[in-house]
C-alpha cells in the first residue's frame, strides 16, 4: 500500500487514491478547490520520493524542477512512499481592502498584497483563507493599479463566496497563491482582430485583457461578447458601453438566453460569436472564459471555423468540488 508522510505522520493511501483524497479522508487539512488539476490550489512539494509526471502537468518548469506537484492528480504506485511539504513559501500575505457589489450575484473584491505580485491581467490566483479554504478567481485588475481585483460569483451555500459577502470587512487577512493561467494579452500584432467571449464572471479576465490591450496600443478591432441567462446576470454594462463609445475599435455585445431587448441580444453566446466571424478569420486571436462546457465547445467551433489553436486562449471555470467528487470563479 502506498503511503504519504505529511508533518511527521504517515498516511496510507487506498489503491488508485490521490494524495489529496487520501490526506483529506484522514483529516489532514489541505487547501484545494477544483480537484481537476486546473486551479493549482493543492500544490505540494515532494521532499523524499518520486511523483508521477501526470501530477506535474501544467506546472511551470521552475516548479517542476523544485519537485512541486498537484496533490489532486498524484496517484502513487503500490508500496511507494512519498514525503511531502506544504507550499507556504509560494503564498503572499494579503488583506482585503474593498468590497463592492457589481450585481445581485457578483461581488468585486480588492486586495493589497504584502509584496508585489508579478502577473498579467486575465490570469487567476488562489485566494486562501486562514483555515486553509481555497478558491481560484481570475484577475480583472492591471498590475499598475496596485491592488488585485477579483469578481466573485455569489453562490447559495458557497463556502468562500458566502464568507466574503456576509462576514468579511476591510482589513481581513488572507493569502494569495499564483498566478497561473495562459489567458492574457501578449503585445505584438497590434492590428490583429481580438475576440473575447465569456459568460458570468468569465467577464473578469476579459475586462482586464481589454484594458491591457488598449494600454499596449492595440489598434485592431476588439470584439467583447458577454453572456448571461437573463439581463440580471449581466454586470458592468454601462462601463463597457462607455468603453465602446470612447474607443472606435472596441465593440461590446451583451447577450442573454431570454429577455433581451435594445442592444442586449438574445441567443446563446456561441451562436452570437459564430455569427460575427468572417468566413476566414485569419490572424484573429481569441480569449474564452466561463463555464467549462461552453468554453470547450466554443474553442472547438473556433478551430473548425479557421482559428489556429495557438491563437485560442481559454480558461474554463470549474466549480469547487466536494470531497466525494476548480478554476477561477468557484464558490
Amino acid at each position: 500500500m502506498a503511503k504519504v508522510k505529511h508533518e511527521a505522520a504517515w498516511y496510507p493511501l487506498e489503491p488508485e487514491e490521490t494524495v489529496l483524497d487520501g490526506l483529506l479522508r484522514q483529516g489532514v487539512n489541505v487547501p484545494h478547490s477544483c480537484r481537476a488539476g486546473a486551479c493549482q490550489s493543492c500544490l505540494m512539494r515532494a521532499v523524499e520520493g518520486s511523483v508521477p509526471p501526470a501530477s506535474q502537468v501544467g506546472l511551470k518548469d521552475t516548479l517542476r524542477a523544485r519537485n512541486y506537484f498537484l496533490a489532486c492528480a498524484c496517484k502513487l504506485p503500490a508500496d511507494a512512499a512519498l514525503e511531502v511539504a506544504g507550499v507556504r513559501e509560494l503564498r503572499i500575505p494579503a488583506s482585503i481592502v474593498a468590497l463592492e457589489s457589481l450585481s445581485p450575484d457578483v461581488l468585486s473584491v480588492r486586495l493589497e498584497t504584502a509584496t508585489p505580485l508579478d502577473y498579467r491581467a486575465g490570469q487567476y490566483v488562489s485566494l486562501v483563507r486562514a483555515d486553509g479554504l481555497a478558491r481560484s478567481y481570475s484577475l480583472a485588475s492591471l498590475p499598475r493599479e496596485g491592488t488585485l481585483e477579483l469578481h466573485v460569483r455569489l453562490i447559495p451555500g458557497g463556502a468562500m463566496s458566502g464568507w466574503l459577502a456576509r462576514d468579511v470587512r476591510p482589513g481581513e487577512r488572507v493569502e494569495i497563491q499564483g498566478p497561473a493561467g495562459d489567458c492574457f494579452y501578449v503585445p505584438g500584432q497590434p492590428e490583429a482582430p481580438l475576440l473575447l467571449a465569456g459568460t458570468g464572471t468569465g467577464l473578469a479576465p476579459l475586462y482586464g485583457i481589454v484594458r491591457d490591450a488598449l494600454e499596449a496600443g492595440h489598434t485592431g478591432p476588439i470584439h467583447l461578447l458577454h453572456g448571461a441567462r437573463d439581463p440580471g446576470g449581466l454586470y458592468l454594462v454601462d462601463r463597457l458601453r462607455e468603453w465602446a463609445a470612447w474607443h472606435p475599435n472596441v465593440h461590446y455585445w451583451p447577450s442573454v438566453l431570454a429577455g433581451g431587448g435594445g442592444d442586449i441580444q438574445e441567443g446563446t453566446l456561441e451562436a452570437l460569436v459564430l455569427a460575427r466571424l468572417p468566413k476566414r478569420p485569419t490572424g484573429w486571436r481569441a480569449f474564452l472564459c466561463g463555464n467549462a462546457e461552453g468554453v470547450l465547445s466554443l474553442r472547438k467551433k473556433l478551430f473548425l471555423a479557421g482559428f489556429s489553436l495557438k491563437d485560442i486562449h481559454a480558461d474554463a471555470f470549474l466549480p469547487s468540488a466536494s470531497p466525494a467528487g476548480r478554476v477561477a470563479g468557484a464558490a
